[in-house]
């Protein structure tokens, strides 16, 4: 089989997820790219040709695929053409957000030919609580261009779409976990909610460091900041992405969860991106 053009999808607030989609999609070499990025908003009706790859990179909130992005991603339709899917987490742990993923993707007619889980900075990383900060880095991305290139060279060996076979996502090799960490992890974790600590909903503002500039706004997958009222958030419409905090030059927002200490104490480990094919 000939692949003449690869849709990229992709939903990535802080751009971890469209920088894996991006190196996959450059080792498959396709001329026509077709981007969807979902990020800022839904698109209307999309049919996908069944002679299409497409590729699907998106992020891990909390051990699932983000909720906005299957929200955003319901009007894209398939019959039977192949697809790659792609989880990015922060280091901790993607749980069943690929699986999730496999099924929300083939109750869209795709039929799933590869999958993988990388690594990608933390949404709530920062210069005191480092968590998988730089990932993907440049190794991430060489191996993600060698995934395109095995995606391409399976493609190439089926004789048509029939032959070109499935995957069962279940069965790709989960990254070592050292078995301590996370339980300790885990054990503060049951404290720090029975402790009733409050959890900030949305980020917070130094007014003082504020310019103003919009940059926040136009970066907000949700719309939960306004032009002209940058120092606020939209509580009901926050979904904690954190694209504005590293977005931000003045670096004026920050979003500081009780969560972050925990994970950059518990997880300095970098785990290794996994794909099956």
């Amino acid at each position: 089989m000939d692949i003449h053009e690869v849709y990229l999808v992709t939903f990535s607030p802080t751009r971890t997820s469209k920088q894996v989609g991006d190196a996959i999609v450059r080792g498959i070499g396709c001329s026509k790219v077709i981007n969807i990025d979902l990020t800022l908003s839904a698109i209307e009706r999309c049919d996908i040709p069944q002679d299409a790859l497409t590729v699907i990179s998106v992020p891990v909130y909390g051990g699932h695929v983000a909720p906005l992005a299957l929200e955003r991603m319901k009007e894209i339709h398939a019959n039977g053409s192949p697809v790659v899917l792609v989880v990015v987490y922060g280091n901790r742990a993607y749980e069943k957000a690929l699986v999730d993923l496999d099924t929300f993707a083939s109750g869209l007619g795709f039929k799933v030919i590869a999958g993988a889980t990388f690594v990608g900075e933390h949404s709530y990383s920062s210069e005191k609580y480092p968590v998988a900060v730089g990932r993907p880095d440049a190794e991430d991305l060489q191996f993600a261009e060698l995934f395109g290139q095995k995606i391409l060279a399976k493609v190439a060996n089926a004789a048509d779409m029939e032959k070109l076979y499935g995957v069962d996502v279940t069965r790709i090799q989960r990254p070592r976990q050292p078995f301590f960490p996370l339980f300790r992890f885990m054990r503060k974790i049951l404290k720090l909610r029975k402790s009733g600590v409050p959890f900030p909903r949305t980020p917070k503002v130094d007014a003082d460091l504020c310019t103003h500039c919009g940059i926040c706004v136009k970066n907000c997958p949700t719309g939960a900041i306004l032009k002209g009222d940058e120092c606020n958030t939209i509580t009901e419409k926050c979904i904690k992405c954190c694209a504005c905090v590293k977005r931000c030059p003045q670096k004026a927002r920050t979003y500081d969860t009780p969560f972050a200490p925990l994970l950059a104490e518990h997880f300095k480990r970098q785990k290794e991106d996994r794909i099956i094919i």
